[in-house]
């Protein structure tokens, strides 16, 4: 608790947010703590005699995971027919909003008779998410996220592989061609342990539908919005601010 989460840095305790906002619950079964961009100096870092060499490891894991994002927006940017460097043209990647989540799902907490989520349903924010497990099941995606009822269905642990989601970012960007991920969390019968790396783009690149993916026959969905906009009003909601 002497790190507990300031600027979206530190640690988050149990039922501290709702990822689905519609829920009646109290929260979300999981604690976590943020690690974001390394140049901003606002990360709260544990001493270190208490976690040796915890701080510098972290930092590797950010550097070594958004190069890894890097490599994989631009086989994104191809697939879309544009240039390979196209979001860091757009300025995406100047100063991007990298996040590392620790996550831990308890698995020893009192059943209620209400349905408590690990992480209730809910899209990433913004470009792409690389996730690794422990290999605990409980992650499930809903493939079609606007039909009734939905359909959810167990992920797969696959070991030495990263699961990839895409966020509500690249689905503006696309205007629905690329769509983030329904997911959620059920509450494991055991200890769970994951770690997220969530990628938004800088705060003031303006994320808008690309010409190629607006047609006669898939009409604009999405107003261009900056992406720190986007991301705190997604932020505020969560936490219920």
């Amino acid at each position: 608790m002497k790190l507990v989460r300031k600027n979206h840095r530190g640690y988050t305790a149990l039922y501290a947010e709702k990822l689905d906002t519609t829920l009646t619950t109290e929260g979300d079964s999981k604690e976590s703590f943020y690690i974001g961009p390394l140049a901003d100096d606002l990360n709260q870092w544990p001493l270190e005699e208490d976690l040796p060499s915890w701080r510098s490891t972290m930092e590797t894991y950010h550097q070594k995971l958004l190069s890894a994002v890097t490599k994989l927006l631009s086989l994104i940017a191809l697939s879309l027919k544009l240039e390979e460097d196209f979001f860091e043209k757009v300025g995406a990647l100047i100063e991007p909003l990298a996040f590392i989540r620790l996550l831990h799902y308890p698995g020893d907490l009192n059943s209620s008779s209400e349905e408590i989520f690990g992480a209730s349903a809910h899209s990433d924010y913004g470009m792409v998410t690389l996730l690794v497990t422990d290999g605990v099941p409980g992650l499930q995606i809903c493939r079609e996220k606007s039909k009734q009822p939905q359909v959810w269905e167990d992920v797969p642990s696959m070991s030495g592989a990263f699961i990839v989601n895409i966020g509500d970012m690249m689905e503006r960007w696309t205007n629905g061609l690329f769509r983030s991920t329904l997911h959620r969390v059920l509450q494991p019968r055991q200890d769970r342990y994951s770690v997220a790396f969530f990628t938004n783009p800088s705060k003031d690149c303006t994320v808008e539908c690309l010409e190629s993916c607006c047609t006669e026959s898939c009409p604009l969905r999405f107003p261009p919005i900056k992406a720190i906009d986007y991301l705190e009003e997604r932020l505020r909601l969560t936490y219920g601010l």
